[in-house]
């Protein structure tokens, strides 16, 4: 969304009024989910304007009150898809690939709705001041594919077909038809026979390790998915779901050619074990007893089943792999934070380098008129820029100061590390808390003393 002066207002408060509301620290974290690309994010409209201003000075072009003075995107996720850090990190990919590190910019996550979104701002004139961004036409479409294509490679969903609609951004979430309480059964069943099943008994233990309710009293199988009243018998799902056709593809013999699912639903994560007598001493009435009995059973089901699934696993294996998970994602959690200061020092050095080339004349000027007031307070952010920058060279010892073009190509490769790694931290860590779930209810159930994985537990708390 082009960003316009519009009547009554200059550049500076035009800029600053939008930039107010996406750094909102209510919706921010208290301001701690802001990023700034060769800007400071508390400034950032002076800086903007500043730079409008060389623009102008340099080329001699200036519109009125439709000049575009800044470019906004929105950029939403599905809820609990994603933590705000990674939204704010994917919403930075989205701005430098956009603007291929041209433009300044600022990422705001806002985490006062349901869902996490971004709002990205990038000045439309380029670092050294000389173009504009060029918002060519059905520019849409091509940061969809640019945003489907990052988004992707973090995992996340994308919209398959979307349409042109004339509501309000992210009307989309939330809005998909929910699932038929027959579709949930296919697809969970579609799910554990994926899994490859030893036998029907093992295929109907993976169904309950999902939270699928399996009842066999009567002749017929019956199932039901959370939040049914009633069970759903096995043959009524016809086709490929009846019992008879289950059995088949265990063994073989049916083979059902793959459904293509936009929403396939996920295998849950083993959770941690309820201390139910600690509960019940806080109060907890008959009813939760009841259900945290059989959440504990599902837990324990599921941590059975994963130790199965991983070469029916010993307790001494289980220790050993947790212990090698979690010191792979400290390793990689150190290494992204290397690489994360690696690339603040070097955006905050290219800011400085382009802030001092562009305020260099009016700073030359000041110098000639003999450091004259009335010069100053004309020109006033301009010298103190111009100072900060010098004042920042000299705290760096630098004598010669570094092309900005290899800056910024070490920049993007650092950034390249930086996804890759990040790719690997985000399995490194979803692993370490399952080992360490597994490994603690495994521990409760043999009644082993879990005092010495504090340090696994240390580790998981950081990663949340």
């Amino acid at each position: 969304m082009p960003l316009h002066t519009g009547k009554g207002r200059t550049v500076s408060t035009a800029i600053a009024n939008i930039i107010d509301y996406v750094e909102n620290p209510q919706k921010t974290d208290g301001g701690r989910l802001i990023f700034g690309y060769m800007c400071d994010s508390k400034t950032a409209d002076i800086e903007f304007s500043l730079a409008k201003k060389q623009y102008i000075n340099l080329t001699g072009r200036q519109r009125g009150s439709d000049d575009v003075i800044a470019y906004h995107l929105r950029q939403s996720f599905l809820p609990g898809e994603i933590t705000p850090d990674e939204a704010n990190q994917v919403g930075q990919e989205l701005a430098m690939k956009l603007t291929k590190g041209n433009n300044a910019f600022i990422v705001c996550t806002h985490i006062d709705k349901h869902h996490v979104h971004n709002h990205i701002i990038f000045n439309s004139v380029n670092l050294d001041c000389t173009r504009k961004f060029r918002n060519f036409w059905n520019s849409t479409w091509a940061v969809r594919r640019m945003n489907d294509k990052i988004c992707l490679e973090h995992g996340l969903s994308i919209i398959e077909n979307p349409k042109l609609s004339r509501g309000s951004y992210g009307t989309w979430i939330g809005d998909e038809k929910v699932l038929s309480f027959h579709e949930q059964l296919r697809r969970a069943i579609d799910t554990a026979l994926e899994e490859k099943p030893r036998d029907f008994s093992d295929f109907l233990q993976r169904l309950e390790a999902y939270g699928i309710e399996v009842n066999t009293d009567r002749t017929n199988l019956r199932l039901r998915v959370k939040g049914q009243t009633r069970f759903t018998r096995c043959n009524s799902l016809k086709g490929d779901y009846t019992e008879q056709a289950i059995r088949e593809r265990i063994e073989g013999v049916h083979i059902v050619a793959p459904r293509v699912l936009t929403n396939k639903p996920t295998v849950p994560m083993v959770g941690l074990l309820i201390d139910i007598d600690t509960a019940i001493r806080a109060g907890k009435g008959p009813g939760y007893e009841r259900w945290a009995k059989v959440f504990n059973l599902k837990q324990l089901s599921r941590a059975v089943l994963y130790l199965k699934d991983h070469g029916d696993m010993s307790y001494e294996d289980l220790k050993k792999r947790t212990d090698e998970s979690v010191a792979r994602f400290n390793e990689l959690s150190g290494m992204i934070k290397n690489l994360e200061l690696q690339m603040t020092d070097n955006a905050e050095l290219q800011k400085q380098i382009v802030n001092y080339v562009k305020t260099r004349e009016a700073y030359a000027e000041y110098r000639k008129s003999g450091y004259s007031k009335k010069y100053r307070a004309q020109h006033e952010s301009e010298i103190m820029i111009h100072q900060a920058a010098k004042k920042y060279f000299d705290r760096l010892s630098l004598t010669k100061l570094p092309p900005v073009k290899s800056l910024r190509e070490q920049y993007a490769e650092l950034l390249a590390q930086k996804r890759k790694a990040y790719v690997e931290y985000k399995q490194a860590r979803e692993e370490m808390k399952e080992l360490y779930n597994v490994k603690s209810n495994v521990s409760q159930l043999l009644n082993i003393d879990a005092r010495n994985d504090m340090s696994i537990q240390n580790s998981q708390s950081e990663s949340r």
